[in-house]
């Protein structure tokens, strides 16, 4: 059986996230995040020394498709579902620098 996180530690990783848990929240996802941290730590334990190193594990084969230039959305519509479009812009909360 895994050993789940403490609830004190749910909450640090919580604070860092921004989340608010409640505390159903945090006992639930300390016994989930201890099931992972137990894989992890099974996986790790795993002999991989005659396993060859590989840069990539998908085939090679290209998935995306090509780049084909096309006319743009008016401006018009790609504003239409924004939630602020003061001045005809798109209005985002600040994120770097002081206010």
């Amino acid at each position: 059986m895994p050993d789940d996180l403490s609830i004190a530690e749910v909450e640090r990783i919580a604070a860092l996230a921004r989340l608010a848990l409640t505390d159903e929240e945090k006992a639930l996802y300390a016994a989930q995040l201890g099931r992972i941290l137990e894989y992890a730590r099974l996986v790790a334990e795993l002999d991989t020394r005659e396993v060859a190193p590989t840069a990539a594990i998908g085939s090679g084969a290209q998935v995306e498709r090509a780049d084909v230039p096309r006319p743009p959305l008016p401006h018009e519509t790609a504003i239409a579902n924004a939630p602020d479009t003061a001045a005809g812009l798109f209005r985002v909360p600040r994120v770097l620098g002081d206010a």
